[in-house]
């Protein structure tokens, strides 16, 4: 990998890894980031993990989980694509240390490992020995996915959502 170089984020080739510091952490999964070089903030979701939604149980805990993690750091920003929320998906590495952020939201227990299809994801052995070790979401077994949390309440802010429920309806 090429060192990263500061640049403006709206000069940012895909694929090719940028400086950044890290601004408002919005869940366990998504954040704002400030490119080195300068130039506009940038919207990131962490690219192959999902992290429990802000009104679903262990949504809170996993947001100050990964704000421990990139908080104050300087990161190494790599997008690959963007979602379709217009986010980019991004990996996203301590310089520090080349911590990969969302391998240590997995191997905490803050997140699951991506599926697609039958394919297990990325960070499935950091998720397998996050669920052995009962830590963070999985220190309960029936944890729910986020993906499985959207589909039955619909996303936080809605009528629908977790954020309307009691924890008893829960």
């Amino acid at each position: 990998m090429r060192p990263a170089q500061a640049q403006p984020v709206e000069r940012v080739v895909q694929g090719q890894p940028w400086l950044a510091r890290a601004g408002f952490v919005v869940d366990g999964d998504s954040l704002w980031v400030q490119p080195e070089g300068g130039g506009r903030r940038a919207r990131l979701r962490l690219q192959g993990i999902d992290a429990p939604e802000r009104c679903q149980p262990g949504g809170a805990p996993a947001r100050a989980a990964l704000q421990a993690l990139v908080q104050g750091e300087r990161l190494h920003v790599t997008v690959h694509a963007r979602d379709r929320f217009g986010r980019r998906l991004a990996s996203v590495r301590r310089q520090r240390d080349g911590l990969d952020v969302a391998a240590g939201m997995v191997a905490q227990g803050w997140a699951w490992s991506d599926r697609q299809g039958w394919r297990r994801g990325r960070y499935w052995r950091e998720e397998a020995q996050a669920r052995a070790a009962r830590r963070g979401v999985f220190a309960t077994a029936d944890a729910e996915s986020p993906a499985e949390f959207r589909r039955r309440h619909g996303p936080c802010g809605t009528a629908r959502s977790g954020a309307a429920l009691t924890p008893k309806q829960l």
